[in-house]
This record gives C-alpha cells, sequence and structure tokens, in this order.
C-alpha cells in the first residue's frame, strides 16, 4: 500500500470502474459494486485491495497465500496464465492480456500525482518542516512541508529533502543530495550527489509504445550506513526498497526498485542491481558486479569485480563468486585456465 505521508489515494472505486478503466470485463459472479480503496503486492493485501500476479514462479506461493480482494492475473490461456496456483477462496481474479499494463493504468486512477514529489513555498525552509535542535543548514538547502530533520543532523549546500521526508539524529547529508518518498535513520552519512528515493525503471509496453508503471514505494535506510557519491536508490514499486543497518555503498552504485539489502553489506562502486533483488546479511559485492531481477545473494557470500547473475537467480551464502554467470570462484578460476590452455597454440609436433 502507499504511504499517505507521500502519495494521495483518490480511490476508493468500484470494481466495476476499475475493470472499465483497465478494457477487463467483470469476472461473472463478481459484484461490479465491490469497492476496491487501495492497491497492495500479494503479500500486503487484504479484502479492500487490488493486487497483480504476473505469473512469475517466484511469486507462486505468494499469490497462492494472498488475501487480497481481487487480483489482476495472465489470461488462463497464456504460457504464464497457465501454469497460476488457484486463486484463494474470495479473490476475485481478474484476467488481463498484459498484467502490467492493466496495472499501470489502474494505479494511476489511485494515483494520478505519482511521479516527482509537486510543491509550492515562498522560504527554502518550509515552516511546515520539522527541524530538530543543533542542525546545520548549509547555504541553498530546501526542505518541503512535513519533512523531519533529527537533532545534530547536517545538510550540504543545495540538498533538497521533498515532503513528509523523515531523517534521523546525527546524519551527513552532502551537496547536492536529493532524498523524497524516503526513511534514514540515525548516524547515516550520503556523501555529494547522491539521489535518493526517486521512482524506479519501471515500464511496459503494448508493443509500440512505452506505458509508465506508477512507483508506489518508498525507501527504508536504516542506521549506520553510507551511501556514496551518485549512488541511485529508486523507490519501490508498490513495496519497499530496503538499506540494511551498517551497509555501506560506495560511489556510482545503482539500487533499483524493491531491492532488499540485509545488515553490514558491502557493495563496491559501479555495481547495478536491478529489480527485487534481496542480498542477505554480510554480502560483499566487487566493483562492476551486476545482478539480474529478483535474483538472491546468501548471507556472507562475496562476488569478485564483474561477476553477474542474470534473473531470478539464487546464490548460497558463505561462498566466494566470480565470472558471468556467476559461480564458485574455484570452479570459475578452472574454467578460465582451460579455456586459456585451448586457446593457446599448439606447437608443431606437439602431443598434448
Amino acid at each position: 500500500m502507499a504511504d499517505p505521508r507521500f502519495f494521495k489515494n483518490l480511490g476508493p472505486f468500484t470494481l466495476a470502474q476499475i475493470c472499465e478503466k483497465a478494457g477487463i470485463a467483470v469476472p461473472a459472479g463478481a459484484e461490479g459494486s465491490q469497492a476496491i480503496a487501495d492497491l497492495a503486492d500479494l503479500s500486503g493485501a487484504g479484502a479492500q485491495h487490488l493486487a497483480f500476479f504476473s505469473g512469475a514462479k517466484v511469486l507462486h506461493e505468494a499469490f497462492a497465500a494472498s488475501q487480497a480482494g481481487a487480483c489482476l492475473v495472465p489470461l488462463a490461456a497464456s504460457a504464464k496464465g497457465g501454469k497460476r496456483p488457484e486463486a484463494p477462496a474470495g479473490m476475485v481474479v481478474l484476467e488481463s492480456v498484459s498484467v502490467a499494463q492493466a496495472f499501470a493504468v489502474i494505479a494511476a486512477m489511485f494515483y494520478p500525482h505519482h511521479s516527482q514529489p509537486r510543491w509550492q513555498q515562498k522560504d527554502a525552509i518550509s515552516p511546515e518542516a520539522r527541524i530538530g535542535v543543533d542542525v546545520r543548514l548549509a547555504p541553498g538547502v530546501v526542505i518541503a512541508p512535513g519533512a523531519e530533520i533529527g537533532d545534530r543532523t547536517s545538510l550540504g549546500p543545495g540538498a533538497v529533502i521533498g515532503p513528509g521526508v523523515a531523517i534521523g539524529r546525527d546524519c551527513e547529508i552532502g551537496a547536492l543530495v536529493t532524498i523524497s518518498h524516503a526513511y534514514v535513520g540515525d548516524r547515516v552519512v550520503m556523501l555529494p550527489g547522491a539521489h535518493v528515493g526517486q521512482p524506479g525503471f519501471g515500464f511496459t509496453t503494448n508493443g509500440s509504445d512505452y506505458l509508465k508503471v506508477p512507483q508506489l514505494g518508498r525507501v527504508i535506510v536504516q542506521d549506520d550506513v553510507e551511501i556514496g557519491s551518485s549512488t541511485t536508490i529508486d523507490r519501490g514499486a508498490l513495496g519497499d526498497t530496503v538499506i540494511g543497518e551498517g551497509s555501506k555503498l560506495d560511489n556510482l552504485v545503482m539500487i533499483a526498485h524493491n531491492c532488499q539489502i540485509g545488515r553490514h553489506c558491502v557493495i563496491a562502486g559501479q555495481t547495478g542491481l536491478a529489480g527485487s533483488v534481496v542480498l542477505e546479511d554480510g554480502v560483499v559485492l566487487a566493483g562492476q558486479v551486476g545482478l539480474g531481477d529478483h535474483s538472491r545473494v546468501g548471507a556472507k557470500a562475496r562476488m569478485g569485480a564483474r561477476s553477474g547473475t542474470g534473473s531470478a537467480i539464487f546464490l548460497d551464502g558463505g561462498v566466494d563468486y566470480g565470472g558471468a554467470p556467476a559461480k564458485p570462484v574455484r570452479e570459475w578460476a578452472r574454467e578460465i585456465h582451460a579455456l586459456a590452455r585451448l586457446a593457446k597454440p599448439r606447437k608443431q609436433g606437439s602431443n598434448d
């Protein structure tokens, strides 16, 4: 569900209104007058919520256990739709040719102003913001209405804190940092030019054009995190993007929507995490690592520079990995050595 601190919900809408907007027929036996109050992900949805199920295998359990009153699903005749588990009792199943397109249209009904924060104020520091004790504000800082800045936190020149953002105590926010749709813990350091809370890279296509999928989640930055210069952390699509306690992110790191970074992880520069990646506690990623969407890296695993995965790959914890696709580092090294031997020109007359 979208946080009302950051997003204004224009609902509720009836099931009939929602189906009409998305170009879906009201299912037989369903009540068109059924009220849908909000959108939610599968695990967080209740009887008055609309959720969506893409058909992805990693979401089968969540779909089967969901309490959503209605759910967008792929057509039963499609490849993805034919593999879905049985819907829970009480859920109205809304079949769609494109779940992503239908969800994008419906989400925009509930939240038409879903992109970037919009506000007006005469003074750089809104009188509706709450500023703690001994806060240090450099020239050019902008703090929007409803924002909260904790005691002894410092904000560098040109930092912009969006509406409703909450920042904890003893934080250091560098020059030209922007923060929106986010809760930031205590003793967090953000180096100059970091950007936190902007909409994730979510689009769907009809074959000829692209439609923006509203990004209605937040970013949660826990205590004692450091975020490097020019690092970007996108907010979630429905749930949250989370940076766990004590984690350290280098410069030029890209964290996509709905990623879950555990506690005390270390991520080196130019690393990119696609949407919904999970790093368990203590993971270390060297420079230029790339992880595909919905991948998961187990606790205390380490990945060497330029290693990576495709989509929905699970790597065991406590293992060192190298290469792309990532493999245990000794296996990867043996393969590299074997390839080097195969590529080496043979000496004339040699039987090797």
